[in-house]
C-alpha cells in the first residue's frame, strides 16, 4: 500500500460486540504493540498468522511510515511487484477481499496493504496501522457524496473523536486493531523519515502469537474494560 494495557488506549478503542479469538503482539525497538485479528475477516486473519508461522514477518520494518496518516510494516509495494514479474505466468498471490462495513479506517486499526487491483485483493507480507486525523462532519458529508456510502453514527463519532481515514473505507482491508500499545503506535507514526517516508532510526518488529492462555488473560481484561462483549469461550 503506498500511502502496557492503558487508560489512553481504552478510551480509543470502540466496543466490539463479541471476542475475538487470536492476538498477536508486534515485538518492536520502540515497544510492544499487541494486535487483535478480527474473526469477521477470516482469510486475512489466518493469511497473517500463517505468514508469521512461515516467518516472513520476522526482523520487518516499519518501512513507509506517513506522520497522521498510517504506519505500513513488511515488504514494499515495488519489492512485491518485481517479484511478481520474475514469474508472469503465475496467478498473483493475494488474500481476497473482505471488506466488512462495519469494520473501518479508525485511529488504532489494522489494514492489509494492496496494489491498485479492482478486486481490492491484498498483499500477504504488508500490513499498516491507521494513525489518521480528526474529522469533520463536513468532511465525512463530502466523503459520503463522493463514495456513495453512508458512515454510521457510530462511525461518526468515532471519527470525530478519535480519528482516522476514512477515505480509505471500503477500499481497503480491517482485519484487526490495536489493543494494547497504542502510545507505541503513536511514536512510530511519529519518528523521522526521509523523503521516501523511511524511518531516519530503523524501526524493527517480529510478530508474536499469543497462546490460548495469554489470549485468554488479555481477553478477560478487555471484557472487564468493556471493550469486549462476553462469551462462553
Amino acid at each position: 500500500m503506498k500511502f502496557l494495557f492503558s487508560t489512553l488506549a481504552l478510551s480509543l478503542l470502540t466496543v466490539i460486540c463479541f471476542a475475538q479469538s487470536r492476538f498477536v503482539r508486534l515485538v518492536t525497538n520502540k515497544g510492544n504493540i499487541t494486535l487483535m485479528l478480527y474473526d469477521e475477516t477470516p482469510k486475512h486473519r489466518d493469511a497473517f498468522l500463517k505468514s508469521i508461522k512461515n516467518g516472513i514477518y520476522n526482523d520487518a520494518a516499519f518501512n513507509r511510515v506517513i506522520k497522521g496518516f498510517v504506519s505500513q510494516g513488511g515488504e514494499l509495494d515495488e519489492t512485491i511487484l518485481d517479484r511478481e514479474k520474475l514469474s508472469p505466468e503465475k496467478p498473483l498471490a493475494r488474500i481476497p477481499a473482505e471488506i466488512v462495513p462495519t469494520l473501518f479506517h479508525k485511529k488504532g486499526a489494522l489494514g492489509a496493504g494492496r496494489n491498485d487491483n479492482p478486486e481490492h485483493s491484498s498483499y500477504l507480507s504488508q500490513i499498516y496501522l491507521v494513525e489518521g486525523k480528526k474529522q469533520t462532519d463536513d468532511q465525512l458529508d463530502a466523503l459520503e457524496l463522493q463514495k456513495g456510502k453512508k458512515f454510521s453514527s457510530g462511525q461518526r463519532a468515532t471519527y470525530k473523536t478519535i480519528g482516522g481515514i476514512p477515505r480509505l473505507d471500503w477500499d481497503y482491508t480491517i482485519f484487526g486493531e490495536i489493543v494494547e500499545g497504542m502510545e507505541v503506535a503513536e511514536a512510530i507514526n511519529s519518528t523521522a523519515t526521509d523523503k521516501n517516508d523511511l524511518p531516519l532510526v530503523p524501526i524493527k518488529f517480529t510478530p508474536k502469537v499469543l497462546s490460548q492462555k495469554e489470549a485468554a488473560k488479555l481477553r478477560k481484561t478487555l471484557q472487564a474494560a468493556g471493550v469486549l462483549g462476553k462469551t462462553n469461550s
